[in-house]
């Protein structure tokens, strides 16, 4: 949580610094964002279908041209999946059936690349994601399952719209083996994320 607060910190200092040297090709905008959010983790021991989540946060841009600029994030995102019949199979040591599927909470931190003009935007970065819930029982023994962090690669489009609105479209790959298990199966999420956002 102290980190969670000093990062915070950081960005509203960031923010209101750049603000004072902001020139006419250097604006700085700070918002908040929200939608849904699509998951799924791959591999044998998941089914290959998304699942309908949410995701909350804030935003950052940097902008240092017209056309080039960066934006920070600070995210909360659910991911959820289903498993598969296969799981058993791999992981008999679980015990009975699973009855309650993973629903695993993170705190995203993507870092983007914005390339565009003023309304519309491609953006690309990594995305680093910590997993909140970690210490809860995943299954019925208690037995963590899940690495506590997630590498992932962002990719989308971002549109500016009147009355300081925005709308976004984006696909994140986890590049991380996130299985905490063993290397039977490898675990690796993706997302499809849709929202919209309110520059303030």
């Amino acid at each position: 949580m102290k980190k969670l607060i000093l990062l915070l910190s950081v960005l509203v200092t960031a923010t209101l610094g750049a603000k004072g040297q902001a020139s006419d090709y250097s604006t700085v905008e700070l918002g908040l964002k929200g939608g849904a959010n699509m998951t799924k983790i791959g591999g044998e021991s998941f089914n290959d279908a998304y699942r309908l989540n949410y995701s909350l946060g804030a935003f950052l841009q940097l902008n240092f041209s017209k056309s080039v600029g960066i934006q920070p994030e600070l995210n909360f995102s659910q991911v959820s999946a289903t498993t598969s019949s296969n799981f058993n199979a791999l992981y008999g040591d679980f015990g009975p059936a699973i009855t309650n599927n993973p629903h695993l909470n993170y705190m995203s931190i993507p870092v983007l690349l914005n390339l565009g003009g003023r309304v519309f935007k491609i953006q690309v970065g990594p995305q680093y994601s910590i997993l909140m819930n970690s210490g809860q029982s995943l299954w019925t023994n208690g037995k963590q399952a899940f690495t506590n962090g997630d590498f992932g690669l962002d990719g989308g489009i971002w549109l500016d719209l009147p009355f300081h609105l925005n709308a976004f479209a984006r696909y994140i790959i986890g590049l991380n083996n996130i299985n905490d298990v063993d290397n039977q199966d490898s675990w690796k999420s993706q997302q499809i994320q849709i929202g919209v956002g309110l520059r303030l």
